[in-house]
């Protein structure tokens, strides 16, 4: 018989399990924890310790064999003294024996029994299908040396703002080569050169005031005075009959829209008229004000179209 497997299947659903007259083996839940030495999240999960005290029969152990085994409670009990007989022999010659999905057990110095529990085995069950995840690291501060490295290498190029040209300048250019090449015999031709330029100077000057003067007035008018028109509006609320010819009502409001485009195609005005008390969406073939037309109305429906129709009367306006 392996013992170990009936102990591994009582641990998923008991948090102690004793063995006769070996030991139990306990279990405690723990929620999910990050390991900072591996960086690895943990999930929630059951550990397992021994207690070598706990010996005395419980029964669980022995009730368990029987239900999986098929076989007689006092068997079970024999089969287990089997096993635990055969287990202790193993840790006396000083063996380290392992119970699968459990953990090692060997004997101290002292002759005390030592338990090392494995961790590959998760029994808590709400935990089924969860794994352990390495959580990766994100290095903000390396990053971050690296941008400021690349904003220092990086080149910045200055673009000169282009001025614009004034025009008088070649009339300038104009007179000072005019000067050169005549001398001082140019001097009057020089005058009248310098007179042409001042003028266009001035011309220029009382074109520029006069669009700033322009912009300025243009921006700072007194805004006009537009009258008040007083529009009188009637609005004219629709009046419904309080006789409705009632086609059906439902739980959701959906099927209604659905049955009011079905009347609409087959030539009906239909409209949805609320809630009933049981919370129902009612929808009406038509509503109508008089009650004499009303009881047409919905004779003609019942004989043509449906003999459930019938009428409520209820004002909703």
């Amino acid at each position: 018989m392996v013992l170990s497997n009936y102990i591994s299947d009582l641990l998923y659903r008991y948090e102690c399990v004793i063995v006769p007259e070996f030991g139990a083996f306990l279990t405690q839940k723990h929620t999910a924890t990050l390991n900072v030495a591996s960086n690895v999240f943990l999930a929630p999960r059951k550990t397992i310790s021994f207690n070598e005290q706990l010996k005395h029969n419980d029964g669980l152990l022995a009730n368990h064999i029987c239900t999986i085994a098929a076989i007689e409670y006092v068997d079970a009990i024999q089969q287990i003294a089997e096993a635990v007989a055969v287990l202790k022999g193993k840790l006396i010659t000083g063996e380290t024996v392992l119970l699968e999905n459990i953990g090692h057990v060997s004997l101290s110095n002292e002759g005390k029994l030592q338990f090392s529990p494995v961790e590959t085995t998760n029994y808590l069950t709400s935990s089924f299908g969860l794994s352990s995840t390495y959580k990766k690291p994100v290095l903000r501060e390396e990053l971050k040396e690296k941008v400021v490295v690349l904003e220092e290498s990086a080149p910045i190029a200055f673009t000169p703002e282009t001025r614009k040209k004034r025009s008088y300048l070649k009339y300038a250019a104009i007179a000072v080569v005019a000067l050169g090449i005549f001398g001082i015999g140019g001097q009057q031709l020089y005058t009248q050169q310098m007179e042409v330029v001042a003028e266009h100077n001035e011309q220029e000057t009382i074109a520029i005031e006069k669009a700033a003067y322009q912009k300025a007035t243009f921006f700072d008018i007194a805004p006009i005075k537009v009258p008040e028109v007083t529009f009188q509006v009637t609005v004219e609320k629709e009046v419904i009959g309080k006789y409705h010819i009632i086609a059906g009502a439902f739980r959701y409001e959906e099927n209604a829209d659905k049955k009011i485009n079905e009347l609409k195609a087959q030539g009906f005005f239909p409209r949805k008229i609320g809630k009933n008390s049981y919370g129902l969406h009612q929808v009406a073939y038509a509503s109508v004000a008089d009650r004499n037309e009303a009881l047409q109305t919905l004779r003609n429906i019942k004989k043509a179209h449906n003999t459930k129709a019938w009428l409520l009367v209820k004002d909703i306006n």
